[in-house]
């Protein structure tokens, strides 16, 4: 095959080169011997293909197939000209459909038509796999290399489950699902051969989360912590308020985890606002308490600042105290900050990635707390890990994450989940309204802002044609125009708002100007902080109760719904608005269900749906490889049941290095060994 064929069959064997979609031929018939309403196939030549306008301004593309019979079956497209453009008289196609005669002429509307190669010798029959193609390579040559291989190759597959698993599990043998996912008689053989890719794929992951979890047991070497309740009272009385339910069990946990020799390998979750920092600050304390230092990475400064000033201030009486690591320190503040890291003096240290740059040296590190752990690369949290004993560990995400994500991308960790919220917490009003309303609620933030609250302005973009980071994104021809900070400035102070101080927060401005920004809206010197997405995590401002998101449809759910919990954090009701001026049916059905339930958790479920894992936690976080036929949200029972057989077979076969686990134990670690940092556990 020449080189510049680059298709995955070059850098996948071949016989996992699965088709993308199926043919289905099994119907196929003569236009004489069409029945009416029932779907068929039809193969023939196309001709006479032509455009005409319709009542309405409609257009519609019409053409006909003449097959072996002689007859003739017109198709029909309404509103696609493109059609015009994409078949040629001529053509020898393949027409599928739900056929009418009227007046003893038969049709067909919006058929779906394949165009056949023009070598190919004989009529296409039955199920046929279609393949990913590149420029020069067609369908039918696509299939006869794969079924070359397929006939000659399939018995040389290593069979990695054995006879009572497959059994069991209800799952096909290997070699036979290859055969019927390439060449399948049914649709039921496809299903039967996916169920043991999916099953397989999902099992891998399981067994090597699995296997992780129990490796994090075997080690020994973690610091253990000291507790008892004179501990416990004197950590409590730095909080001037008492933990709800939530953050009991929660530190309840943490503690356990921390008093043993195995480290701590948990993830805190919550909603927003529900006292996860609370937890961290305790679990920091708890490590200061045995003389142990603890380190609390963020992924901005701005809420490295954030848990900075939140940490002065509660241990403004203790004998300990915060120590901030950031980028923009001037060199001699940073020098000093090491020195007291690497002497020991400082035990609570806060930061952002600059914790694990060249030239961090921590005296005794006992406590690692990654904050909004899924904007960090797998790497980047390891490196905390590195040298001496292993540090307990603590991940924390006020993104809910979906159930089923949990239990793959997130299943080397125990969870513990925080679901009631501090008492007094006050609600917040959401609400989608359209252009024409926007004067209305440009009136109701001039009195709330009269009355001494503040307000965010929330836009998708810095400038018309980038993003938050200064990234291009594709315009559409088609869509509304998109807010972008300066196009919402102009908007602002040229409307009732424009009586106010307006501050300004984005992503390309330096750390220096972000930070007085926040400071002159934190302290009151601005009323209005039009700003991009930058304060989705950690902004904590008490006062700011009105909250504009420009352009909604641009957001995720869960994103909308971080932003959503900036407001409202003080003892006033909050109101959030969102704006959309696109059509889209689906759009819109999302945006009401933001507005429908403040919920985190269930937003998260709801996201999940709709955009999939890749773009609520991307495969570069998480650092797992992508899965090539498995879908966590369509196939969770799949997954559901994966788990259940992963926790059998390692309960039961702990190494997986009983001779009938073996091929299962070495695919797994090829498969995901060097992502989890699994060493072989034969």
């Amino acid at each position: 095959m020449p080189s510049s064929l680059l298709l995955p069959i070059e850098t996948v064997r071949p016989l996992f080169n699965f088709p993308r979609d199926y043919e289905d031929f099994t119907n196929q018939t003569t236009i004489d011997k069409l029945v009416e309403d029932s779907m068929q196939t039809v193969v023939g030549t196309l001709s006479m293909m032509s455009r005409k306008m319709i009542r309405g301004g409609k257009t519609l593309v019409s053409g006909y197939v003449q097959d072996a019979s002689g007859y003739f079956l017109e198709l029909i497209w309404f509103n696609q000209p493109y059609r015009l453009n994409q078949y040629q008289d001529g053509s020898r196609v393949c027409v599928s459909g739900k056929p009418k005669c009227k007046g003893g002429k038969w049709s067909m509307a919006q058929p779906v038509v394949s165009v056949l190669d023009e070598d190919q010798e004989e009529s296409p029959r039955g199920i046929l796999p279609m393949y990913s193609l590149t420029a020069g390579l067609t369908q039918w040559k696509l299939r006869k290399i794969q079924t070359y291989i397929v006939n000659n190759f399939t018995d040389e597959l290593e069979e990695i489950f054995s006879d009572d698993y497959l059994t069991r599990w209800k799952v096909l043998p290997l070699r036979d699902a290859v055969r019927k996912i390439h060449f399948p008689e049914s649709m039921k053989d496809i299903d039967l051969a996916r169920r043991r890719f999916i099953f397989q794929e999902f099992l891998l992951l399981q067994l090597a989360l699995g296997v992780k979890r129990r490796q994090t047991k075997w080690i020994t070497n973690a610091p253990v912590m000291s507790t008892d309740p004179a501990i416990d009272s004197r950590i409590r009385r730095l909080f001037p308020y008492d933990f709800t339910p939530g953050q009991n069990e929660a530190i309840k946990q943490i503690r356990a985890d921390m008093t043993s020799t195995h480290p701590m390998n948990r993830l805190l979750q919550g909603d927003v606002g529900c006292g996860k920092t609370t937890a961290a600050v305790y679990a920091m304390l708890l490590a200061a308490a045995s003389g142990y230092q603890s380190v609390l990475m963020a992924p901005t400064e701005v809420l490295a600042r954030q848990h900075y000033r939140t940490f002065s201030r509660l241990l403004a009486d203790a004998k300990v105290h915060p120590e901030l690591l950031i980028g923009a320190m001037k060199p001699s503040e940073k020098r000093d900050a090491l020195e007291r890291i690497a002497s020991g003096k400082s035990s609570l240290i806060i930061g952002t990635q600059a914790l694990i740059q060249d030239g961090v040296a921590f005296h005794s590190l006992g406590l690692v707390i990654i904050d909004e752990q899924h904007k960090f690369g797998v790497n980047q949290r390891a490196r905390l890990r590195d040298g001496g004993a292993s540090p307990h560990y603590l991940v924390m995400t006020a993104t809910p994450i979906p159930r089923t994500v949990t239990m793959s991308l997130f299943g080397d960790l125990d969870v513990t989940t925080i679901k009631d919220l501090p008492p007094g917490r006050q609600k917040i009003n959401t609400y989608l309204i359209g252009e024409d309303k926007r004067a209305r609620w440009y009136e109701f933030m001039a009195q709330k802002i009269d009355q001494g609250r503040q307000a965010y302005v929330v836009v998708p973009y810095i400038e018309s044609s980038e993003d938050d980071s200064g990234a291009p994104y594709p315009p559409q021809s088609d869509s509304p125009e998109i807010a972008d900070i300066m196009t919402m400035y102009q908007k602002l102070t040229h409307s009732s708002l424009g009586r106010f101080r307006i501050g300004v927060v984005h992503g390309r401005m330096t750390t220096e100007q972000k930070e007085a920004a926040m400071l002159n809206f934190r302290t009151g010197e601005t009323q209005i902080l039009l700003c991009t997405s930058v304060i989705e995590v950690g902004v904590d401002v008490p006062n700011a109760t009105l909250m504009t998101i420009e352009s909604a449809q641009q957001f995720g759910l869960s994103q909308l719904h971080q932003l959503r919990g900036r407001i409202s954090r003080g003892k006033h009701p909050g109101f959030c608005t969102i704006f959309s001026d696109v059509d889209d049916p689906a759009t819109i059905e999302r945006l009401q269900s933001f507005t429908a339930t403040t919920d985190g958790f269930e937003l998260a479920e709801i996201d999940f749906r709709l955009r999939g894992p890749g773009n609520l936690f991307g495969a570069q976080q998480h650092g797992l490889p992508p899965f090539y036929l498995a879908d966590l949200h369509r196939d969770r029972d799949v997954l559901n049941e994966t788990r259940l057989a992963a926790e059998e077979l390692v309960k039961e076969d702990e190494g997986l290095s009983s001779e009938k686990n073996r091929p299962l134990r070495n695919r797994m670690l090829i498969r995901y060994g060097k992502a989890l940092d699994i060493s072989d556990v034969g």
